[in-house]
């Protein structure tokens, strides 16, 4: 099809909502390697990990021979509201870098939560829901996830109990009030309200926190409360599979137009959005019907994926929890108190460890201020404020179209965003105001963190 015959917006109909997501691990060679019992050193069972999580979500963590598992349609009803979401031909932005690359990006925003977080939350919240719970517990970064989740909680009057990232709790503190308004309860993490909590504060006084220090504390009053469980934003194979809905809307809407990307670019924490937009075209590349160039981008303050060693280890800092084989700093490295948002995560997915570990895709880093730069470059042309994170994508899609400028070479370039940065102002304040740095850890800094990883 002739590429004026291409919209600005390119929206599939209701009726086009995935109606099962994909499971790109039954597509998979070498599989995510098993959690394992940190006390056995054995895989966990479903009746170990249905102590902590839903019943019907420890089915969906351990499956990997399932390609697509039906979406229940009290899910596909919700998702309703805000889905399809659209796919977005970036004109103004390829006009502006003067680049004959043709940009297109996948945009999760387009709902309260601001994120492309609330495919899973409610899909969680519902699986706990149907489990006759009282309510649920989880960590959230920069609050997107937090918003997600008491949003899906709201609507199916379930009690959600939220730790927050501490830095994140007193920068985003907008985030924070709306996930209060939807009912959650929101606490600093850590905090004097856990034993893991009291743990972490003696041991790391004045800690900012991390994801995996929030964790830690979920886990605990999820477990130590009857009628509740925890559910997790991003790392699991679970949370990953209920975001393929991502993938598989942008590549039917490119399908539709004949579109193939030849870049898919994805900002990486845990892997939640990352893992979500690749899946379909992954699973094109693993069984060999399509080749795609995949590109993961982190921060180059938490460098999981690029500076990491793939490994076993405790997906929180109070080591809890069960171990997963990934691309780790070591449970015990926390993140400077930087503008990342959600992306401060010491580890990441194991899935996606396992298929950049193979070779499947690629990896890079960038610093903050480069991707401030970035998003308002972004949203100066194109007119959405991006949240940190997407802005991660963001810069290397930038630095891909302009290469393409440099090569006279017409290629499409796929990225996520993942959503909006209304409640990250404070950031986007310091970076107006010439405050913002870069930090980067030392070799130092990170080996210290690797030295400490569990004997496996």
């Amino acid at each position: 099809m002739s590429e004026n015959k291409i919209p600005y917006k390119i929206y599939l109909d209701e009726s086009e909502i995935p109606e099962a997501w994909y499971n790109v691990r039954a597509d998979m060679k070498n599989k995510p390697a098993p959690l394992l019992n940190p006390g056995t050193g054995k895989p966990m069972t479903a009746e170990e990990l249905g102590a902590v999580f839903c019943d019907e979500l420890v089915a969906q963590e351990l499956d990997n021979d399932t390609a697509y598992i039906p979406i229940p349609e009290e899910i596909r009803n919700f998702y309703k509201m805000y889905r399809p979401a659209p796919l977005v031909r970036a004109y103004c932005l390829e006009k502006a870098l003067g680049t004959p690359a043709k940009i297109y990006y996948k945009f999760e925003g387009n709902n309260t939560s601001g994120s492309h977080k609330l495919n899973s939350a409610i899909a969680q919240a519902y699986y706990a829901k149907k489990q006759g719970l009282k309510g649920v517990t989880t960590e959230t970064g920069a609050g997107q996830w937090g918003t997600a989740l008491s949003m899906a909680c709201a609507y199916l009057g379930l009690d959600c109990k939220v730790f927050m990232v501490k830095v994140s709790y007193e920068q985003k503190p907008f985030r924070r009030e709306v996930m209060r308004t939807y009912g959650a309860s929101v606490t600093p993490s850590p905090s004097n309200t856990t034993n893991v909590g009291r743990k972490i504060l003696e041991e790391f006084p004045g800690t900012t926190g991390s994801l995996g220090c929030a964790i830690s504390e979920a886990v605990e009053v999820a477990v130590s409360n009857p009628g509740y469980r925890y559910v997790l934003g991003s790392v699991l194979n679970q949370v990953l599979l209920h975001q393929s809905v991502i993938g598989l809307e942008a590549k039917a809407a490119l399908d539709n137009y004949g579109v193939k990307p030849d870049i898919i670019i994805g900002c990486a924490g845990g892997g939640s959005n990352l893992g979500g937009l690749i899946s379909p075209f992954m699973g094109e590349k693993l069984r060999g019907e399509n080749d795609y160039r995949i590109i993961a981008v982190e921060p180059a303050s938490c460098p999981s994926f690029t500076r990491g060693t793939f490994a076993y280890d405790f997906c929180d800092t109070g080591m809890i929890c069960p171990l997963a084989k990934m691309y780790t700093l070591g449970s015990s490295f926390i993140p400077s108190a930087n503008h990342a948002g959600g992306l401060r995560f010491h580890g990441m997915s194991s899935t996606l460890s396992q298929l950049y570990h193979d070779g499947y895709m690629e990896a890079t880093s960038v610093e903050q201020t480069s991707v401030f730069e970035a998003a308002e470059q972004f949203a100066r042309i194109e007119g959405i404020l991006p949240a940190p994170e997407s802005s991660h994508a963001i810069r290397v899609a930038i630095d891909e179209a302009l290469k393409c400028k440099e090569t006279g070479e017409e290629k499409n370039i796929l990225f996520g965003l993942t959503g909006t940065g209304y409640f990250d102002l404070v950031a986007y304040q310091k970076y107006n105001d010439g405050e913002m740095s870069d930090y980067i850890p030392t070799d130092d800094e990170i080996a210290a963190s690797i030295a400490k990883l569990p004997k496996v």
